[in-house]
């Protein structure tokens, strides 16, 4: 897969389906009301309903707040995917942000993730690749057809497509 053509793709608004450190996701640029919508839109899902944000480093995740992040050396070298709500943030899509003005996010640990993440320069939605209420997919064929052909590019990291 060719990092540089994932990233026109996010540029250009346009889904992304990968894997993540999680789970299978659903990938748009977190800065586009317009990309988030079409994300809410595919999983059938209330906007009352936040996401998560990918941010590449620690310094990615620092520009996209108001005040600089004080997360704890344990969780920066901890390997486990960890979340954390943090208040305030700036140059997020507002459909991202929470109603008390919090967003969720995640320093990515994924090999691919990162390196994406890192070539954007901002940070992507991640949800899961499922319709809101659906079990959450951990393998590709877990991922539903409307899923599957709602999104622009899937990126399958072991084909190298």
């Amino acid at each position: 897969m060719d990092t540089d053509q994932a990233v026109n793709y996010l540029k250009e608004g346009k889904l992304i389906l990968s894997a993540t450190d999680t789970i299978w996701g659903i990938m748009c640029d977190a800065t586009s009301e317009k990309a988030v919508e079409k994300v809410y839109q595919l999983k059938k899902r209330s906007e009352t309903k936040s996401m998560v944000c990918m941010v590449s480093d620690l310094n990615m995740l620092d520009q996209f707040l108001e005040k600089k992040s004080e997360i704890p050396e344990e969780l920066i070298n901890d390997k486990r995917p960890t979340t954390i709500i943090y208040p305030n943030p700036k140059g997020i899509a507002k459909n991202v942000i929470s109603s008390d003005n919090t967003v969720a996010i995640r320093i990515v640990k994924h090999y691919f993730c990162t390196s994406l993440i890192a070539a954007f320069g901002k940070p992507v939605v991640s949800t899961s690749a499922n319709i809101s209420g659906q079990a959450h997919p951990k393998k590709f064929d877990e991922i539903c057809d409307e899923i599957i052909n709602g999104v622009d590019l899937i990126i399958d990291q072991l084909s190298g497509q």
